[in-house]
């Protein structure tokens, strides 16, 4: 059985030139979610102490205590 044989001919590539884009650090991602999710649970959490008090305020029971179950879960600890 006869060898084959393969050639190759390179081509100049005439087009603009690809940059690939740098991958962001594991440990940049992880501490930028940190910090999002720090805001959102302080955030969250200062939405449900002025509901509260704004409760408190207007004798609104029932709104107190559906928001105070909510509020546990962020001070539970």
């Amino acid at each position: 059985m006869k060898k084959q044989k393969v050639v190759y001919q390179l081509y100049r590539y005439a087009g603009n030139a690809i940059v690939a884009k740098k991958d962001v650090p594991f440990e940049l991602k992880l501490s930028a979610q940190l910090v999002l999710d720090e805001i959102c649970f302080n955030w969250n959490k200062w939405k449900l102490e002025s509901g509260i008090n704004h409760a408190i305020d207007t004798g609104d029971k029932e709104k107190f205590e559906q928001l105070s179950e909510e509020y546990r879960r962020y001070i539970w600890e």
